[in-house]
């Protein structure tokens, strides 16, 4: 039980290190809370800080989440013990210690968590993540999908634990913390991604900016 409480005490606080917070002020000297949606995950630091900055963050997000299974079982914890690092590391991200209790959605730290967990499951999530961003232009939309598959896989494996202790909480942690997003997608009014800002993508769940303007020139001119 000693080892168990050790290991979930660091998965928090390897969830709770602010990786975007951190790549966006060395590459950019920017704080990504004060931009965007505040939060520290890809997507803002993609919003505030470039390319790079969020694809550091995308990594090393993912890198915390598994280190905190493989320290879980490196300390040879129960198999509950170690689904709970899981959960942990996704509760340090999105409500981080060292940021006042306040992170980001957990994406990227739930997909590093589930690799370390299972390491098919790395390219179900990224795949089906990265069409969906592609395909929708909304990263949320990602993060909602990849939220539901979570549970999904691991009752499919037959790891029950594994579902009930990490899968399912780390799901209705994300959509908890991704509220204000899925409220504009139901308005049409999510933002989408840097490199669909001029051009919509193929499938336009949200009222593109371009969009937006043409209605407001047809207004002005009474096309």
């Amino acid at each position: 039980m000693g080892n168990t409480i050790i290991a979930l005490l660091i998965a928090y606080l390897l969830g709770s290190l602010p990786m975007g917070v951190w790549w966006a002020s060395l590459l950019k000297r920017v704080d990504v809370r004060l931009y965007g949606s505040g939060r520290t995950g890809t997507a803002n630091v993609w919003r505030s800080a470039g390319a790079s900055a969020a694809v550091l963050t995308a990594l090393t997000d993912g890198l915390k989440g598994a280190s905190a299974i493989w320290a879980a079982q490196a300390m040879h914890v129960s198999r509950w013990g170690v689904a709970l690092a899981g959960l942990m590391a996704i509760v340090g991200h999105i409500y981080s210690v060292f940021l006042k209790f306040h992170g980001g959605a957990g994406t990227m730290t739930s997909v590093g968590v589930a690799a370390a967990l299972w390491g098919v499951s790395l390219p179900v999530l990224l795949g089906t993540g990265i069409a969906a961003a592609l395909l929708v232009g909304h990263t949320s939309v990602a993060s909602i999908l990849i939220a539901f598959l979570l549970p999904v896989i691991f009752f499919a494996r037959g790891e029950n634990e594994t579902a009930w202790l990490f899968g399912l909480p780390t799901m209705l942690l994300t959509l908890w913390s991704l509220r204000p997003n899925i409220q504009r997608l139901i308005k049409r009014e999510e933002r989408f991604l840097p490199m669909f800002r001029e051009k919509p993508p193929l499938l336009r769940i949200s009222r593109h900016p371009a969009q937006r303007r043409n209605q407001r020139h047809e207004t002005k001119t009474g096309g």
